[in-house]
């Protein structure tokens, strides 16, 4: 009785050890499926970091695109300057994982020149282990663009919707108007299921001279051609009312961006009585009222095999578009970065699983 007594003892002790451990050595993957990009806007990183609480022990995994993007340690004084000159630690390959041995405030940057400045870098406060979690800088880190592999021409979304007022969608949600790291279909995934109606509102938030919003015709929004836009915005973020009925293509004219996915279709309606375009419906039901828009019930969704509309009207836009431009990329073309694990991934849970089942044994024994 006594050694069983003993035996159950040692076996709780190393179960809370081994629990213990699990708990205290976590790995974070910077911006999760973002990746370390220059984001969209100032605040995406700090908000990523601001609920989460790093110890003496865990990781952080940077993702991005080799020889686009790269991650320096670097002092408070250099972080708030984005000087990457004096770099306490530099690493250029991707996933860059760095060990938080120490406690207190650590600041990252991507040392490229701009890509601080447009708010990729991290600052975070680093507690002992079992001690209280210490707040995370408020300093200003950004939203996330990102880097993705190329794609096949991503489908428009058949869409419509009842009677409504219009609608504002930011492109993208938080991920906003970027190369995406997701996959070349981002952008599609994100219209299906969305109902366009004229009136509604796009909203394509970007970094100003990293991308662009070109509206192109069919022809043009399949092989990315950029020669003939019908309009191109060049200020983020970009408004466009979507006054027409029909299908509608914006891409980034930014070489190589449209080729990685960046890239939208979608199909506006201009009726709600109009039903959705379906490929076992070439035409709308009939109603007992004619509508007064352009019969949008029967467009059908942009494909690589369906026939070009008509006609292509450019949409209105609360911005005054500019002639076609092509700013220079920010270095997140071309490429797939590192697939990122999970935000926060247990570091002994092998251990454990190994670890108990011998104990139990001994116990029976």
């Amino acid at each position: 009785m006594g050694r069983r007594l003993n035996t159950m003892f040692l076996v709780t002790v190393a179960i809370a050890a081994l629990v213990q451990s699990s708990l205290a050595q976590r790995e974070y993957v910077v911006g999760d499926a973002l990746g370390w990009v220059i984001p969209p806007g100032p605040s995406v990183y700090t908000t990523w970091a601001a609920n989460k609480t790093f110890t003496a022990g865990d990781t952080l995994v940077f993702n991005f695109l080799n020889g686009s993007h790269d991650v320096a340690k670097v002092t408070k004084a250099n972080f708030d300057s984005c000087n990457g000159g004096n770099a306490l630690l530099l690493l250029t390959n991707s996933p860059a994982n760095v060990t938080l041995n120490e406690t207190g405030s650590h600041y990252f940057i991507c040392g490229f020149s701009g890509h601080c400045g447009a708010g990729q870098k991290l600052a975070v406060n680093v507690s002992a282990a079992g001690s209280s979690p210490a707040p995370q800088p408020s300093a200003a880190p950004p939203r996330g663009s990102s880097p993705a592999p190329l794609p096949s021409s991503p489908s428009p979304a058949p869409v419509s919707g009842p009677t409504r007022s219009p609608t504002t969608y930011i492109v993208g949600d938080n991920l906003g108007w970027t190369v995406p790291t997701s996959g070349a279909s981002m952008y599609q995934t994100w219209a299906n299921g969305k109902s366009f109606m004229t009136g509604d509102i796009l909203v394509f938030n970007y970094v100003t001279g990293t991308h662009n919003v070109a509206e192109v015709t069919r022809a043009a929004y399949q092989p990315c051609n950029t020669s003939n836009l019908l309009s191109n915005f060049t200020t983020g973020p970009t408004r466009i009312t979507l006054r027409t009925a029909g299908e509608h293509f914006y891409i980034c004219a930014v070489p190589g961006h449209c080729a990685a996915g960046q890239k939208l279709a979608i199909n506006v309606t201009g009726s709600s009585t109009a039903t959705p375009p379906s490929s076992s419906s070439p035409s709308p039901s009939p109603s007992p009222s004619p509508s007064p828009s352009p019969s949008p019930s029967t467009a059908t969704p942009p494909s690589s095999s369906s026939p070009s509309p008509s006609t292509a009207t450019p949409p209105s836009s609360t911005a005054t578009p500019t002639n076609p431009s092509t700013p220079s990329p920010a270095g997140d073309n071309n490429n797939t970065p590192s697939t990122p694990g999970n935000s926060a991934t247990s570091l002994s849970v092998a251990g454990l699983t190994a670890t108990l089942p011998c104990l139990i044994v001994a116990f029976l024994m």
